[in-house]
């Protein structure tokens, strides 16, 4: 894993006035000039070292770690390349002074019935129990209360929906209540393979949600601010970017929509202090050998007998036979690694949000303001970041104290380029500065800050995405490849990306023998 340590000076910041410290910093992840690679062309492969598997995963994040684990555990001979030094993709995590941190994605909802394969990996990870045939995740894993709470107007609210300011704005919520029960009733789920494809659905992939919402006469500001705020934390983009298929699937294919604070309730997660890596830890532990590290893909060739790899390692090139292939790497990864054209690759349009994800360790705990006490997820109205989610608050020991705050932004797209050439130290600047108005004292109790940056962290479910022909192509396959990845949903979270994973890892099973 990458770690670069430097000094910062922070610069005096309009909301603070306390004298200008020097702390530790620095950029935490993976390295981007890895994959950038890519771009250069193909070595000369006649001095590669020859290597052989049964089946080739590509990639070691959820996906390609759920299909190994699957394949491996059905008697296949596998064997995995992940380009960094740990597996896991934006679900990794690492520590700083000894306190576990999220680098990416921080919960896991509770999965429902119509997910039963994810039920039965958490209950073989430990995370959730059986009892009298009835599913129930570990107390101690799921997310303890309070669970969030949102600055609003000067003073911290119980939940992230502010009340409603008059009875007309109550009762647009509760009208998009109603429409979120209607979209249940018209099918959604999750993964949302689960749920069918019908011409409702496409009516409403082919529009914004901004435009859905203004067809339904839905403008009340603290109303569509929320909402983009959950657009931009599950999808990273807004209401105006993501399409309204995705804007109700965030409600319909989960919890619902609670009009007012009497319906609503804390919604069940699980958690850890180094967030989903929780996961990926356990899910690779029985894959320490088929697991190869460093090792940077760059050419796949469809042959006769097999597929061939051609893969950069720590030691030189090398070349990998394979009676089948799973790639498990974003989508347009894949379509630069294939040697033969793929229609449906080609065909695909899947734009990305870029993400800053930052750990700032604290020396202690930051002032309270009025209202609600510190909670996992703090989110500040309106702002353009998307909050912190607090390291130490999954600890049994109540005491407030040294801590470390994960902080998550969504970027607009037109910012990619920044991620790679502007300096740590710009970017934590600039995102103190979405914080410092409520807590005017982080820069004093700021003693290190290591920061994550993701170019293409996410697959955003724009207008028209998600009903493309090319994904269902994707999700069939071809001769002996297979596509495991959360692109295949059109967006990307924990459960698209498991059953990816696990549906490659069925396909690649069920093929007759001799593709195999």
């Amino acid at each position: 894993m990458l770690t670069r340590r430097a000094a910062l000076t922070l610069p005096l910041l309009a909301a603070c006035t306390q004298k200008a410290r020097e702390l530790e910093g620095g950029w935490l992840g993976p390295d981007p000039a890895l994959a950038h690679r890519l771009r250069e062309p193909l070595p000369d492969a006649r001095t590669a070292q020859q290597r052989r598997a049964q089946v080739l995963v590509l990639g070691g994040g959820v996906a390609g770690l759920v299909c190994a684990r699957q394949l491996r555990a059905a008697g296949v001979e596998v064997a995995l390349l992940e380009l960094d030094q740990r597996v896991g993709g934006h679900s990794r995590g690492a520590e700083l002074a000894g306190q576990p941190v999220p680098l990416g994605a921080h919960y896991l909802p509770q999965p429902g019935p119509e997910a039963p394969e994810l039920q039965d990996l958490l209950v073989e990870l430990g995370a959730a129990t059986r009892v009298q045939g009835r599913w129930q995740a570990v107390e101690a894993y799921q997310c303890h209360a309070p669970s969030e709470r949102l600055f609003h107007r000067g003073a911290w609210l119980p939940g992230l929906l502010p009340p409603a300011a008059d009875e007309a704005a109550q009762a647009q919520r509760q009208r998009f209540a109603t429409a979120v029960r209607a979209a249940q009733q018209l099918g959604f789920a999750l993964p949302s393979t689960r749920a069918p494809w019908t011409d409702g659905h496409r009516a409403l992939d082919a529009q914004s949600f901004a435009q859905w919402l203004q067809v339904q006469g839905l403008d009340e500001p603290d109303l569509r601010t929320y909402l983009d705020y959950c657009c931009r934390d599950d999808y990273g983009a807004g209401l105006m970017r993501v399409s309204a298929w995705a804007g109700l699937h965030y409600f319909a294919s989960r919890h619902g929509f609670a009009a007012s604070a009497e319906e609503a309730h804390e919604q069940p997660v699980l958690t850890w202090p180094q967030g989903n890596a929780w996961l990926v830890e356990r899910l690779a532990a029985p894959l320490t050998e088929a697991i190869h590290p460093q090792r940077l893909a760059l050419a796949v060739n469809e042959e006769r007998e097999g597929v061939s790899v051609l893969a950069q390692g720590p030691e030189g090139l090398e070349q990998w036979q394979a009676h089948q292939v799973v790639l498990a790497t974003p989508l347009f990864i894949a379509r630069r690694l294939l040697r033969r054209p793929d229609a449906a690759l080609d065909a695909l349009h899947l734009p990305r949000a870029p993400w800053l994800i930052a750990n700032l360790r604290l020396d202690g705990p930051l002032l309270q303001r009025r209202g609600a006490p510190p909670a996992w997820d703090n989110v500040i109205h309106g702002s353009a970041a998307l909050g912190y989610v607090d390291a130490r608050h999954q600890s049994l020991d109540p005491r407030p104290g040294p801590t470390v705050l994960t902080a998550y932004w969504a970027l607009p797209e037109a910012r990619r380029a920044e991620l790679l050439s502007r300096p740590w130290r710009d970017w934590l600047a600039e995102l103190l500065a979405h914080y410092t108005g409520v807590h005017p004292d982080l820069p004093e109790r700021l003693v290190e800050a290591r920061l994550t940056r993701w170019g293409h962290a996410m697959a955003i479910p724009a207008a028209g995405v998600r009903g493309q022909a090319a994904l269902q192509a994707l999700r069939q396959g071809r001769g002996r490849l297979a596509f495991a990845h959360s692109d295949l949903a059109g967006y990307s979270v924990f459960e698209e990306a498991f059953e990816a994973g696990r549906a490659a890892a069925e396909t690649l099973l069920t093929r007759p023998a001799r593709a195999r």
